[in-house]
């Protein structure tokens, strides 16, 4: 029996967990180094943590939900969709919590894959599968004295509750996807807030909506009600992604909706010079949110635009020579997109080592088959990032493709299967090149790995990707 192992239990591991279990591949596990399942959706706790899909998109298209709260769910009620789900279709059992994969190590002689722990426990697995992600891994800036603060700091992606925030002064560093969520709370919470931006954001209004009882009853009773609401958020999304062009008509659509709703929140022109960007729409991530321009405004939330220079004991010191004095400092300054699998030493053929094949950044084939790298897949792998639309169409599709090739491995009593050179680099360049003519090579971001290549993110809609990924092109393989 063709045991396969995958690493992660978010969305990603889920997906393809489901799909092969659903085709007939019995011996699957999943490692999860946490002490439960739900990747980003367990972590991101921070107050108003929620997502800006909206949640019939956010969902496996095989399992509609018609009991979403709201349009956009909150952290909560996704992490128990997830947990519901896993539940749903026995992947659950098949979690090992606690098991930290440090190391995987591809024996050709066994065409087998060694997986080592942090506790150095290992097993032995046929196939191997990546679903660790793109956003799990938070980082820190890199402030002189950051060590030094005396009072409370941590990451919004890891926020310690146990830190009462009332009456404090608190600075908040970032101002990306999570600040303009829990900044709001905080307000509400503190007695003195500083922000500090680096870059403002184009913030669109988010058209969230409770759904009432009724609601959810005409999605549950209704024949065709989920699959439509799904289909309609899916085409809008389509849209969007296609607008991250400042010369595109969309682009000009939302570039003009995101000033509007920034004139209309911030009547101080002090203030909105600060929060107006001075790049191309796209370039950075478009936010949503209707709280997050009020909380800024008020009296007690001060926005700084200078630049860090040091962390002090006290506080945060500025370009401007003010050093601002803090109780406690919470860094939203996002995670290392370009990571993929770099902490975890995998070794594949002839000792080769993935960290060194991705030097110059992180690549792959369809964004989840590397060169020299037998049996091993990807999920939400190089270029498999949006800029607009749901992941979760794509893990599905990635899934889909796995399950192809898994298949054909076991079917045809092949003991491995690779990606070759000469199809990963057609496609790398084609991919590179679409990327080259996107509004993300004029300007740097998360997206881009420091050699300037972009790695993260899929040029365009995702259904171009669902359609190159739909059926497996076993000529782009070798097959042993």
């Amino acid at each position: 029996m063709t045991s396969i192992g995958i690493i992660g239990s978010g969305f990603g591991g889920l997906s393809v967990a489901i799909e092969l279990q659903r085709a007939g591949h019995a011996d699957v596990r999943l490692w999860e180094r946490a002490d439960s399942i739900g990747g980003v959706w367990r972590d991101n706790t921070y107050p108003g943590a929620a997502c800006d899909v909206p949640s019939p998109l956010y969902s496996f298209s095989y399992e509609p939900y018609a009991g979403w709260s709201s349009r956009y769910a909150g952290q909560a009620q996704i992490l128990g969709y997830l947990r519901a789900t896993s539940d749903k279709y026995g992947i659950t059992p098949l979690v090992q919590l606690g098991h930290d994969v440090v190391a995987a190590h591809f024996d050709e002689d066994a065409a087998t894959w060694t997986v080592r722990f942090a506790d150095d426990s290992e097993q032995v697995v046929n196939i191997l599968i990546s679903a660790v992600g793109q956003l799990s891994h938070p980082t820190l800036p890199s402030i002189p004295g950051i060590g030094t603060f005396e009072g409370e700091a941590f990451h919004s992606a890891r926020w310690d509750h146990d830190v009462d925030l009332t009456g404090k002064r608190v600075a908040v560093v970032g101002t990306g996807a999570s600040a303009i969520q829990f900044i709001p709370h905080l307000a509400e919470q503190a007695s003195h807030v500083t922000v500090f931006q680096r870059t403002p954001s184009y913030i669109l209004p988010k058209p969230d909506q409770t759904y009432g009882p009724w609601y959810q009853a005409v999605l549950r009773l209704v024949p065709g009600a989920l699959r439509a609401e799904r289909a309609g958020s899916w085409g809008i999304a389509e849209q969007f992604s296609r607008g991250l062009d400042d010369d595109s008509m969309v682009g000009k659509a939302i570039s003009a909706a995101a000033r509007k709703h920034l004139s209309a929140k911030i009547e101080d022109p002090l203030l909105r010079a600060k929060l107006t960007p001075e790049y191309p729409v796209g370039c950075k991530r478009i936010l949503f949110a209707n709280t997050y321009y009020p909380a800024i405004a008020q009296q007690h939330v001060h926005l700084v635009a200078h630049p860090i220079t040091a962390v002090t004991p006290t506080g945060v010191q500025t370009a401007d020579g003010t050093v601002h004095e803090v109780d406690v400092v919470i860094y939203a300054t996002g995670f290392d997109a370009q990571e993929f699998l770099e902490s975890i030493d995998v070794t594949g053929v002839a000792g080769q080592m993935l960290a060194t094949q991705w030097t110059d950044g992180a690549r792959a084939y369809l964004g989840i088959h590397v060169p020299h790298f037998p049996n091993l897949f990807l999920s939400y792998g190089p270029n498999t990032n949006l800029g607009g639309g749901s992941i979760i169409y794509m893990l599905e599709a990635q899934a889909r493709n796995i399950r192809q090739a898994v298949d054909r491995l076991v079917t045809g009593e092949y003991r491995t299967v690779v990606v070759t050179e000469a199809a990963e680099e057609a496609y790398d360049h084609d991919v590179q090149r679409r990327l080259g003519r996107s509004v993300w090579a004029h300007c740097d971001s998360w997206y881009r790995h420091a050699s300037g290549r972009i790695t993260s993110n899929w040029p365009g809609s995702t259904h171009p990707y669902a359609r190159r990924t739909r059926t497996l092109e076993p000529d782009a393989f070798e097959w042993a």
